[in-house]
């Protein structure tokens, strides 16, 4: 999430009310992310010990954390006994929730070339592209951009809040979910459809692709150009998708992984870790096609070759 203004590292602390500095007071903040999705400039936080090193050698310049560590030359540390609390009430400020008192909020903008059927429901600061089909019963959420030429079937749902929350002493905390959704031009999205926006980062769908019916993809994921994505595909959180990707039905994709361009993962496949480009994956693990077929042959052929050992 960017800032609509930077702000001092000194002045934020201020806000907050307690903290100390380790490095620049002065360095001008232009961004609030999770980890996973920090460039420069950027704020973060860190309140677990075995994410120190990985939050200190980040892009994020400034971090929030729980503990004095020694720093590196290039980042900014604030001392807090709360970190997340602290980024999650931070967040709220920056980009407060807005409830929808109308269907189509005031501040959405849609190009008079698009098309929207009756009960389509518009956030807080939507974009709509030329050339647009959005068909009744969609939900358009806060902060979402659609581009040109886009169709959107009934019933889905974009920018959807982020299912993400901490766990607690007492239960789990939700995040406060301010990321983008993007839709490139071009994109098809059936109907039952849920796409959900990223926690600080954006959700993005790239030119081309095409959505089935009842498709789900989780919050921060990045899916490439020109992909198809069956009926009942499910795509984990901060999963990145290549260009040219064909993903039949059901198949689930866990997050935070990567899919390289050209892959194609066939029906009902479980895929649970990085995929390599031009290859065809099935089974569940999912695996490369013809060792996953050729172990499924050996698996068939395991009752006669038991019987031949015992004769």
């Amino acid at each position: 999430m960017k800032l609509s203004t930077s702000i001092k590292v000194s002045s934020l602390v201020a806000q907050i009310g307690s903290g100390k500095i380790i490095g620049n007071a002065n360095f001008l903040i232009t961004g609030i992310n999770e980890i996973h999705k920090v460039v420069v400039g950027d704020l973060t936080f860190v309140d677990v010990e075995k994410y120190y090193q990985k939050a200190l050698k980040s892009a994020a310049s400034v971090i929030l954390i729980n503990k004095e560590v020694e720093v590196p030359n290039d980042k900014i540390l604030v001392v807090v006994d709360n970190p997340f609390d602290i980024y999650n009430k931070l967040v709220k400020k920056y980009r407060p929730f807005q409830p929808l008192n109308t269907t189509i909020s005031d501040t959405a903008i849609v190009h008079p070339s698009s098309i929207l059927e009756p009960n389509v429901i518009l956030g807080n600061h939507v974009k709509i592209g030329k050339n647009c089909y959005i068909q009744s019963n969609v939900t358009i959420r806060d902060y979402t951009t659609i581009g040109d030429n886009v169709t959107i079937e009934s019933g889905s749902v974009i920018g959807a809040t982020a299912f993400y929350y901490k766990p607690t002493e007492n239960g789990y905390q939700k995040w406060h979910s301010v990321g983008q959704t993007l839709i490139e031009d071009h994109v098809s999205i059936g109907a039952g459809c849920t796409i959900c926006k990223g926690v600080s980062g954006d959700t993005i769908i790239g030119a081309g692709t095409k959505l089935d019916c009842q498709v789900h993809i989780g919050h921060g994921v990045v899916v490439g150009k020109n992909c198809l994505m069956a009926a009942q595909v499910g795509i984990g959180g901060k999963t990145i998708v290549g260009d040219n990707v064909i993903l039949y039905g059901q198949v689930g994709v866990a997050a935070r992984l990567k899919i390289g361009d050209n892959v194609t993962v066939l029906a009902k496949s479980g895929v649970t870790k990085n995929l390599k480009a031009d290859s065809n994956y099935f089974g569940y693990p999912a695996g490369e096609v013809k060792r996953m077929y050729r172990e499924l042959a050996s698996l068939r052929s395991l009752p006669d070759l038991i019987k031949r050992l015992y004769k």
